[in-house]
């Protein structure tokens, strides 16, 4: 059985800051690329940043620049630096995972989802 339990969403004020933090837990054998993925209210579920295994990070061009997402294999953990937050960043942020639970089966895992709000 594998979790991924999200912390630090909460509302903040157009121009502040929020960290956002992932930690998986369980029979892990291998943790792949680790993102984060937001729904707003009456919206799909949209891509913001991974990273892979190696640190590569990719991000969704409404958050370049302004989101920096960061990994500690250590501890299974990938975190998302959230700055100059906007009104429409507004949305349950979702961790998001492929882990291995043995060397020939590997699959998605999401979290519970954390929200964030920023007031304008």
């Amino acid at each position: 059985q594998v979790q991924l339990v999200e912390s630090g969403g909460g509302l903040v004020q157009a121009g502040g800051s929020l960290r956002l933090s992932c930690t998986a837990s369980g029979t892990i054998v291998r943790i792949n690329d680790m993102g984060w993925y937001r729904q707003a209210p009456g919206k799909q579920r949209e891509f913001a940043a991974t990273i892979t295994s190696d640190g590569r990070a990719n991000y969704a061009d409404s958050v370049k620049g302004r989101f920096t997402i960061a990994r500690d294999n250590a501890r299974n953990t990938v975190h998302l630096q959230m700055n100059s937050l906007k009104p429409e960043d507004t949305a349950v942020y979702f961790c998001g995972a492929r882990i291995a639970t043995s060397v020939i089966s590997s699959r998605d895992y999401w979290g519970q989802g954390t929200q964030v709000t920023v007031s304008s």
